[in-house]
């Protein structure tokens, strides 16, 4: 119970978080070359989310997603943005389940597929895979995807490609593991 209260906490930091996120995305406006950069953000982005809603197979617009860190990884959580909408909430399910399984594999296509590179941490993850734990959970509008290792090292991988999602999705969700779960570690 204390873990989903973290969680609810978190999420509810994120709203204002994510209006800093998506403003941080583009260079200050002093920079000779702003507009450039600002279009070549806005594409990246604009390719992020279009990859991402083919190789998961449900609309980027009609969902939200969070990475969360913690002191022994993380925690991937997709919802769908009307909890009635069963066919999001579905196909939700199934690409977390998917992810959960190839992640345990040593398979990280599919982020490689989405942000059009290997994410950073993925190559430690997959070098160590066997000390690391997916376990898929469905929510009650989507689901969410457990990562736990005890290993330190490994949970700095997990962290790397943790807050290389937030980023890269712009989630605006903490890049730090919580105050609470930081103390415990």
């Amino acid at each position: 119970m204390r873990w989903w209260s973290s969680m609810l906490v978190l999420s509810a930091l994120a709203a204002p978080a994510r209006a800093h996120a998506s403003e941080s995305a583009a260079p200050p406006p002093g920079c000779p070359d702003h507009a450039a950069h600002a279009g070549s953000a806005a594409s990246h982005f604009a390719e992020v989310d279009a990859r991402g809603e083919v190789a998961m197979g449900f609309s980027q617009k009609a969902t939200v997603h969070h990475f969360l860190l913690t002191r022994q990884g993380g925690v991937i959580v997709v919802t769908a943005s009307d909890a009635e909408d069963g066919a999001t909430v579905s196909a939700i399910r199934a690409h977390l389940a998917h992810v959960a399984g190839a992640f345990a594999r040593g398979d990280f296509a599919l982020p490689g597929e989405i942000h059009a590179r290997v994410p950073p941490g993925v190559p430690e993850m997959v070098r160590r895979r066997k000390a690391i734990r997916y376990h898929f959970e469905e929510t009650p509008a989507g689901a969410r995807v457990v990562i736990a290792t005890s290993d330190a090292r490994v949970q700095d991988a997990v962290h790397s490609f943790l807050r290389f999602q937030i980023e890269d999705h712009r989630t605006g969700d903490p890049l730090d593991i919580p105050e609470e779960a930081a103390t415990a570690r």
